[in-house]
This record gives structure tokens, sequence and C-alpha cells, in this order.
């Protein structure tokens, strides 16, 4: 996730009705992916103010929880490497906490702690894009056997300690929907009441876009540039997104996704995409990798989580999903035919 400046390159009118009942959409930079935000509802000065606050809210959330160049984050698991208690500051201590929550509510299904496995992978580097050999069974063996959760971390009176020092936090399965929240709570600091952030396909809207409601496509995991489906989003929700196409690496004409499976080490594979809405850009985020992992056990998971939409495309090309989510959701191809199945709880 190499940092790149936030630069605004458009702010466009969508509509032509009054000034107050445009929409504006930005875009500009941040996480080293494109961000989009769309206003509506609000006079141009309004939305130009907009700015500055979400460079602040992105910028943040990038310089905290950054997996590999210098940042909070770095400084925590350098503590916790060599055994040593670390003050962290409330905020922090906070997302920390929320990111337990998540892991405990999947079965450690997402799973935090396990940033040396990802790093064992190649994946905690700018160049996790290049072929190379995957990891040898002795390395990823022997972070099975240390087994690090989210478990093992402990904050008291703002200092973090942990007692096993193969945790290593990474935040990449929920850091976007964590600075998608921040986003949007500096834009109704601002009293905007109409708005979708949009980082990187997965997203956040709330309000609506005039008297109707905000409608969403969601990517094909298998056409490049093609959707698989659309879904109208109204008042307060999000709609994240994970998948075995959005990082990977290949060797020898194998994909490897960068989705891993914390109870076998290798990246999961019963499952291409999951799509989740939920109002909380964080916990989907957090979900929606966690039922990638899942597999065919994704409707426990999703109960356990407190998640009722998801729609899942499996290895075999196979439509699942919710029945509150078939309620919402529309397939671009007709002649499909979804699974649905019921939440279950464990």
């Amino acid at each position: 996730m190499k940092r790149l400046p936030i630069l605004i390159v458009l702010f466009s009118l969508i509509s032509a009705c009054g000034d107050s009942e445009r929409a504006r959409q930005a875009k500009f930079f941040a996480f080293g992916t494109e961000i989009d935000v769309s206003l509506y509802g609000v006079d141009n000065q309004t939305a130009e103010n907009t700015v500055d606050a979400l460079e602040a809210a992105f910028n943040n959330v990038n310089n905290t929880w950054h997996a590999w160049q210098p940042s909070t984050l770095t400084r925590i698991n350098d503590a916790i490497a060599s055994g040593e208690p670390i003050q962290v500051e409330a905020d922090v201590a906070a997302v920390i906490t929320q990111a337990a929550e998540y892991a405990q509510d999947s079965q450690h299904l997402f799973n935090p702690a396990a940033g040396k496995l990802f790093e064992v992978w190649g994946y905690h580097q700018d160049n996790w894009f290049e072929s190379r050999p995957p990891p040898s069974q002795e390395s990823i063996d022997i972070w099975l056997h240390a087994a690090p959760t989210m478990q093992a971390i402990r904050i008291e009176d703002g200092t973090l300690t942990s007692d096993n020092k193969m945790v290593k936090l990474g935040f990449g399965g929920f850091a976007k929907g964590t600075a998608v929240d921040a986003a949007i709570n500096a834009l109704k600091q601002l009293d905007i009441e109409n708005a979708i952030i949009n980082i990187g396909g997965d997203l956040r809207a709330i309000g609506s876009h005039g008297d109707r409601p905000w409608r969403i496509g969601i990517r094909h995991p298998r056409k490049e540039g093609g959707m698989m489906a659309s879904v109208a989003i109204d008042h307060d929700q999000s709609v994240f997104t994970s998948g075995d196409y959005e990082r990977y690496f290949t060797y020898e004409g194998k994909r490897y996704p960068h989705i891993i499976d914390p109870r076998t080490g290798y990246p999961a594979t019963e499952t291409i995409s999951v799509t989740v809405i939920h109002q909380q850009a964080a916990r989907a985020d957090a979900a929606a990798t966690a039922l990638v992992v899942a597999g065919a056990e994704w409707p426990q998971i999703a109960a356990s989580m407190g998640i009722d939409h998801v729609m899942l495309m499996r290895a075999d090309g196979q439509i699942e999903m919710t029945p509150a989510m078939a309620e919402q959701v529309r397939l671009i191809d007709p002649s499909q035919q979804p699974l649905i199945r019921q939440i279950t709880t464990p």
C-alpha cells in the first residue's frame, strides 16, 4: 500500500437542476487507489470545503495503520516482537479493540494478528504482485504452531502487551472500511447528509440521490470491467467486496490470492468473491474477508458477525446469497439462478 499524495482532479456536476440539487463528484488518490466522493444537495463551496476534511481522515488512517512502511502499527509490532509493552493512544486502542471484536465474532477467520503469515507469503511489501515461489511448508507450520490471534493482545490503562511474539498486527482486512467510516463521520460533522465514499469499489453511502436511492454496481470477479450485479442502497449502508482477484501473484501458472485461511496457512480457494452490505463499513470489510475464508460454512460465520446481506460466488461460478440480499440486489445476467441460503446460528 504505497502512500500517494492526495490530489483532487475533478469536481463535476452530475445533474442539471438547481445549484443545491446537483450531485457533485470528486476523485482523488489515497491508499494507492482512486477514491470517489459523490455529494448531493450541497452548494459548490460546501463541496469544495470537504476536501481538507477527507484528506485528513484518509491520511490519518494510512499513517497510523500502514503494515510495512513506518507507522504507528509498525512501532506496535516492533514492541510485540521484542516482548516489550508500548503506550497507545485512545483512538488507536479503540481500533485494535474493534478488530479484536470482529475477529472473535468471525471465529478468527478474520485474523488481524496474522501479519507474519502474510509476510511469509510476501504480501507485506510494495512488490507483492511479483512472481515468486510459495513459502515452504516449514515456514507455514511454524506460524500455525504459534497460532497467533487477537486474544493474545492486552490493552490496560493505555498500555498494549502480548504474550505471543508471533503476533504481528495487520489491518488490511478492514483498513479501507475504517477509513471510509472516518470519512463519513467527517462529512456528517460538516452537516452533509447525502454522499457516497467509494474506495477502490468498496463504499459507504448516506442519505439518497435526491428522490431516489444510490444505485451501485458490483464488479464481476472474472470479467474484466464487467458487472455481476447492481444494488440500490438508501439512508446509511456500506457495500464491501473481497475476492481472489484483488491482490494475487502467479507462479508457474498458478494463482496465489492474498486472502489466507489462518486454519491452513494457505490461500482460501473455495470462494471467488463475497459482497456484504452492512451499515458500518469496517464490519462489512472484515466480514467480506472472513466469509471468503469460511467457504461453504459462510452462513454460520455471517450469523455470528451480525451480517444478513451476503452475495457469494463459489469457485465453480455458482452464486449464493441470503434472502435479504436477494431482495436488494439485481443480477446483470437474468438467466443466472442464485442459490438462496439462510443465515444459520452456529
